[in-house]
């Protein structure tokens, strides 16, 4: 089992920055690959970036390219998804998950393990 929870959501104005947090607990962080996805409202949970075990490997939505950033602490046991130049369309609810194995981009019924979610609100 592993336990994910998430914070650093918040409220920010458009073109503001948000990072968000994941800390991990149970089986070795280490040997997961860690995904963000969100969800908002009237609309499917989408894919947002993805991380393998040791970081080498990382793919973005087209949507968030080149102003998400996702990253990993293993000694931490923690993923982070830093947000830039944010805007109202990126307003969700924002989750982390685990999956045991690496495929790069895979739908959300391919993860393990889900965090309760953090809410992002972009206003204009």
């Amino acid at each position: 089992q592993v336990q994910l929870v998430e914070s650093g959501g918040g409220l920010v104005q458009a073109g503001g920055s948000l990072r968000l947090s994941c800390a991990a607990s149970g089986r070795p962080f280490s040997s997961y690959a860690m995904g963000w996805f969100r969800q908002a409202p009237g609309k499917e949970r989408e894919f947002v970036a993805v991380i393998n075990w040791n970081g080498g490997r990382k793919y973005y939505a087209e949507s968030v390219k080149g102003r998400f950033t996702i990253s990993r602490d293993n000694a931490k046991n923690t993923v982070y998804l830093q947000m830039n130049s944010l805007k109202p369309e990126d307003t969700a609810v924002y989750y982390c998950a685990a999956r045991g194995s690496w495929r790069g981009v895979s739908p959300p019924d391919e993860y393990d393990y889900w965090g309760q979610g953090t809410q992002v609100t972009v206003s204009s």
